[in-house]
């Protein structure tokens, strides 16, 4: 039989804590998504897989929101997070400071998501798209690849929190493992 761990069981670690354990080298990019539980839910994944930070650009909320907080749980607080006032400008900083940009999203050459092998020591920033429109077209063109996750189903769309959670997960595993 497996006992359900109770809150004090699980070892977590405080705010200050966390702000000084290594981070991942893994940056979550929202562009333009308008959802704030969507917001609010990458952000909890973000802490939970302890990843560098969180970009939000254009019509992107920003904490403190009220409905941000009912997804995230407190983890604006333990995540680092900037605000950008378009994506093209957070992705250009990004690749001057070494990280290697990807968009996640359905296109042409695009690589699937357990094809991708990205390098042990590789910085990456990881751009999920406005829930109907996806990631712009200008943004796709300033980046160094674009990741797609394959589907089966009739839809091919997942929601943005969802995606986020998947694609954060492999790569954590991948990079480091969990």
């Amino acid at each position: 039989m497996n006992r359900k761990l109770a809150n004090e069981e699980l070892g977590r670690l405080d705010i200050e804590s966390f702000r000084k354990e290594d981070k991942n080298q893994l940056i979550a990019i929202l562009d333009n998504v308008r959802s704030l539980n969507n917001i609010g839910s990458v952000f909890r994944t973000a802490d939970a897989f302890a990843i560098e930070a969180v970009y939000l650009c254009g019509i992107t909320a920003k904490p403190p929101h009220r409905e941000i907080n009912k997804t995230a749980l407190g983890a604006t607080e333990s995540v680092n997070w900037t605000y950008f006032e378009d994506t093209q400008t957070a992705v250009k900083k990004l690749k001057e400071d070494g990280w290697k940009v990807y968009a996640i999203e359905q296109t042409e050459n695009s690589i699937l998501l357990n094809e991708f092998k990205p390098l042990s020591d590789e910085k990456i920033a990881l751009i999920f798209g406005h829930e109907v429109k996806g990631v712009e077209q200008k943004v796709i063109n300033q980046c160094d690849g674009v990741i797609e996750i394959p589907q089966k189903g009739t839809k091919h769309s997942l929601n943005i929190s969802v995606s986020a959670g998947v694609v954060i997960w492999d790569l954590v595993n991948k990079l480091d493992g969990i």
